[in-house]
């Protein structure tokens, strides 16, 4: 793998471009230009062109899409047709399950869900999930927050409002008193204490990837869940829900957007708990880590940015070194923590 194509150049696809070009020859597209100067070449084109896309991916021996949810299919599509290995960072279950069907019959790789959750947090779950004998509960928690908050909702949009709307109202999956099923999203809230800090989480849809499959009939319990400051919840339901603001995402992302814009000074939280016997011991271990903006060739990246972006760029680095099998279908648990903290991307997560 040598030459790779980065489709969706906001903040997290323009640092995924930058990470990757510092061992690949990558190409950039985007609709827009990018908010600032990029290490490697970019091109300008709408990716709902299906020309566009085939001129772009002529050549090219893998494609990494930064794109929102609903924007990535048509790109795994092509890239099918291309016969190149295809990323993305989408927690959408509709758009993995179809990915997936296309990576059966395929001599490439298709590895979806690689940013923090899903992703990052099943490969840290699963790596814990290894030192037992027989597994009790696993519960994984993410949070990407501003460090800084104010207002009720203690909250701003650091990535996709997109991705954000379409986890608080798609429903999720679990593995509940044994069995797997779908449970309703903003659901589950409990409260968490994090070095003296309140926090609340709750269920949220597509965290888990693809591991509720992988794991069913091994445990009684496995969920995700999202942290926000106390009361964010409340007032998500209160506007999706009582105002009926559910069947108009479009509307709901821009009212959020507008009112809610990023914040340099973030910080993300990936928490995970596994229970269960090592012998005849039943035991507990945990996995916590804070994530603050970092600088990268002298720029400032929130860390939401660079968290994301070195997920995916990592899982690329251990495709092109053989760690991972070279076709077909990835999933997110299947990846070793040692394997993933070893890449030249993974160093950012010690």
């Amino acid at each position: 793998m040598q030459k790779i194509l980065v489709i969706g150049l906001g903040k997290v696809g323009s640092l995924v471009g930058t990470l990757l070009s510092k061992r690949f020859t990558v190409t950039g597209l985007d609709k827009a230009s990018p908010s600032s100067k990029l290490p490697f070449i970019v091109h300008a084109g709408d990716v709902n062109d299906p020309a566009t896309l085939d001129q772009m991916l002529a050549g090219q021996d893998a494609v990494v899409s930064c794109m929102p949810y609903n924007l990535n299919l048509p790109i795994a599509q092509k890239a099918y047709q291309h016969s190149i290995h295809y990323f993305d960072l989408t927690e959408d279950v509709g758009t993995t399950a179809a990915i997936r069907e296309l990576a059966k019959d395929s001599n490439n790789v298709f590895a979806p869900q690689c940013g923090l959750a899903p992703g990052f947090i099943g490969i840290v779950g699963m790596d814990l999930a290894k030192r037992f004998t027989k597994l009790r509960d696993i519960e994984l928690r993410v949070g990407a927050l501003p460090r800084y908050p104010n207002g009720l909702m203690g909250y701003s949009f650091t990535w996709s409002p997109a991705g954000v709307v379409n986890e608080y109202i798609n429903d999720a999956e679990v593995i509940h008193n044994g069995v797997r099923k779908m449970v309703p999203s903003l659901e589950g809230i409990e409260m968490i204490n994090i070095e003296g800090q309140e926090f609340e989480a709750f269920i949220t849809s597509g965290g888990l990837g693809t591991m509720c499959e992988t794991l069913e009939g091994k445990l009684d319990t496995l969920n995700y869940k999202t942290i926000r400051y106390p009361g964010h919840c409340s007032l998500m339901r209160f506007m999706l829900y009582e105002l009926c603001l559910k069947d108009k995402r479009e509307l709901v992302e821009q009212i959020l957007t507008e009112a809610k814009p990023p914040v340099q000074q973030d910080v993300v939280y990936v928490y995970a708990v596994v229970e269960g016997w090592k012998e005849n011991r039943l035991e507990r271990e945990e996995f916590y880590k804070a994530y603050h903006p970092v600088e990268i060739d002298g720029l400032h990246w929130r860390a939401i940015s660079w968290t994301t972006a070195a997920s995916i760029a990592s899982v690329v680095e251990l495709v092109a070194d053989g760690k991972l099998q070279q076709k077909g279908f990835i999933r997110q648990e299947d990846i070793l923590l040692a394997d993933f903290m070893s890449t030249e991307n993974g160093q950012f997560f010690k």
